[in-house]
């Protein structure tokens, strides 16, 4: 009886622990239950299907527990350590990042309560319980007449999450929130009505119906689909005065003016903020100011990086978190490649691991010269908080420049504004990113005094990549009461352009435009040459300034920008791009080596 009361309480213990770690106190766990009763019923199906699985494979039931319970605890902390860190919640999408585990915990706000231990502690208890009563199927079958059940157990739950024609009434039937997440902030809302584990299985779900297809005239011809999207009339360019600038692209990380929250703020005992970016200003008055969309916000560094590298928008791929893991196999029809087939050199610049995001895999495809990591830097390395220095990257930008006989292209991702924000001479971990931020500022304001003095044409582009990850429950976007409804600021981001030898600025845009076309500015600024694929991404520039899901969530889709990022990233590049005059590299490669 005793082990038949273990195995029946079991699905519903695993579910309450795990949801329990998330509410923190059995009081809101109650609230929770009592107010979706429906979703928690579901929990516990799911978890007595896995638990029956398990039990139907190995026949022992202790076991089974131990395997369940590994499963939705590890589960469960890695949610609670993420949203405390960056204040958004685990989907299922996050588990390609597990390649990258030892960067993760790197800057993960990683904190063992008392809590949290005693959760552990009671989870092992019970599986202890169930050891020593040693709980077991008592069916006489062999494991082949055993193992058809079982998997059907494991590949019903699979099913649930992986099939629309199966999750969509069973998320109904227990009346699981099913709206549409168009950005963070939609998530969380979505995460307290769905709780946990409910939530996990359903943006799973929502991931997986939200995978890109092949636009059904392009699979007809997609040259002629393409064909009608790009511009007739390209103006005949090749730089103005036949002057070929340096062009350095700093994305600077979670680097973000909280000046537009200033009233808010004051009201919470943070005034006068503008110390902390006097740098940034100062350097705004040696340039043009204006504002970008970014795409993402508090984490996904690779969204807004991908829209400066391709100069396309990651809406069109339906806003995958990491758009670089959607790539072909081959030459990428980047910005970077543009500038390389105008005789530039190309740079990539990086201070962190080359194995993150698999960068150093992915990015040599884009047609940089040169990747330069945390290990390769050729100037002196020092850190500032957690990790290398701005101003080192600046010096690097400056080594290259001085050193390239080309004209240069360099993108700089930088990594001192990088969560965790813990370590500092504050307490308070917005304080401590404000310190940091007015480093970076002030740095920036010196690189661009010293960039002014040297003798070559040189046009810098300056924006934060994101607003930052800042703790979830307690952390300042709660302070400031942000939600779905205003959180649109969270994803405006001031750029700076600079140059040093009196190009017109005047000309360009004063509303705000999509991070996807900041290099179609600057290309029209240098007046570099020109295809009929750049021509349309700067006229659409004109009719369509913004395209972001996150920012506009009720925006209708643009065919035209749809099809063309089709085209480049998963389809036959019909649209023109440097790779037409460029050498393949693969081919290069081979005829090396048959020489």
């Amino acid at each position: 009886m005793t082990n038949r009361l273990l195995m029946m309480l079991y699905p519903i213990f695993i579910v309450c622990m795990a949801e329990l770690n998330q509410d923190k106190y059995p009081s809101k766990l109650v609230l929770f239950i009592t107010n979706h009763p429906t979703i928690m019923l579901f929990n516990v199906l799911i978890a007595a299907l896995i638990f029956i699985g398990a039990l139907l494979l190995f026949k022992s039931g202790w076991f089974s527990m131990l395997l369940e319970s590994i499963l939705y605890m590890a589960l469960s902390i890695t949610e609670l350590f993420k949203y405390n860190t960056n204040g958004n919640h685990l989907i299922m999408t996050d588990m390609k990042l597990f390649r990258s585990l030892k960067s993760l915990t790197s800057f993960a706000y990683i904190k063992i309560t008392p809590r949290l231990v005693l959760y552990i502690a009671i989870c092992a208890a019970f599986i202890l319980l169930a050891f020593w009563f040693n709980p077991r199927l008592k069916m006489r079958l062999k494991l082949r007449k055993r193992l058809a059940p079982g998997l059907a157990c494991l590949i019903a739950c699979v099913m649930v999450v992986t099939v629309p024609a199966i999750s969509q009434p069973v998320y109904a039937l227990f009346r699981l929130d099913t709206k549409e997440a168009d950005n963070t902030f939609i998530l969380n809302e979505k995460f307290d009505n769905n709780g946990f584990l409910a939530f996990f299985m359903q943006t799973g779900s929502e991931n997986l119906s939200n995978q890109l297809e092949e636009p059904e005239d392009y699979k007809e011809d997609s040259s002629d689909t393409v064909k009608q999207y790009l511009a007739t009339e390209v103006p005949d360019l090749d730089f103005d005065d036949g002057v070929k600038p340096n062009v350095v692209e700093i994305m600077s990380e979670s680097f973000a003016d909280f000046r537009a929250f200033s009233d808010k703020l004051s009201e919470l005992g943070y005034t006068n903020l503008d110390p902390y970016y006097a740098g940034l200003d100062k350097a705004a008055s040696m340039g043009t100011e204006g504002t970008l969309i970014v795409p993402t916000y508090a984490s996904y560094t690779v969204r807004t990086e991908f829209e400066l590298l391709f100069g396309l928008p990651v809406k069109s791929l339906n806003d995958p978190n990491m758009p670089q893991r959607m790539m072909l196999e081959r030459q990428q029809p980047t910005v970077p490649a543009y500038y390389k087939s105008w005789g530039y050199s190309t740079a990539y610049v990086h201070p962190f691991q080359s194995s993150f995001y698999s960068r150093k895999r992915i990015y040599g495809q884009f047609n940089f010269d040169q990747m330069i990591f945390e290990d390769d830097f050729t100037v002196p390395v020092t850190t500032y908080g957690e990790y290398i220095d701005d101003n080192v990257v600046y010096n690097q930008i400056e080594s290259l420049i001085a050193s390239t006989d080309e004209p240069l292209y360099v993108h700089a991702t930088t990594m001192q504004n990088h969560q965790p924000y813990s370590d500092g001479d504050s307490d308070d971990e917005f304080i401590n990113y404000l310190s940091r931020i007015q480093h970076s500022a002030d740095g920036l304001a010196d690189f661009l005094e010293r960039l002014s003095q040297i003798d070559e044409p040189t046009i810098v582009l300056f924006v934060g990549d994101h607003f930052p990850s800042l703790r979830g429950d307690d952390g300042i976007y709660s302070q400031l009461n942000i939600t779905s409804e205003n959180c649109s600021t969270l994803y405006e981001q001031r750029y700076i352009l600079w140059n040093n030898y009196g190009l017109n600025t005047s000309l360009l845009p004063s509303k705000a435009v999509s991070t996807y076309y900041a290099p179609y500015l600057v290309m029209q600024l240098i007046d570099s040459p020109r295809d009929s694929f750049t021509q349309t991404m700067m006229n659409e520039m004109e009719t369509e300034p913004v395209y972001s899901t996150n920012y506009m969530p009720m925006q209708e889709a643009d065919k035209k920008l749809d099809t063309l990022t089709y085209d480049r990233i998963l389809g036959d590049i019909v649209s023109p791009s440097a790779l037409d005059v460029l050498p393949d590299p693969t081919e290069e490669t081979t005829e090396t080596t048959s020489d």
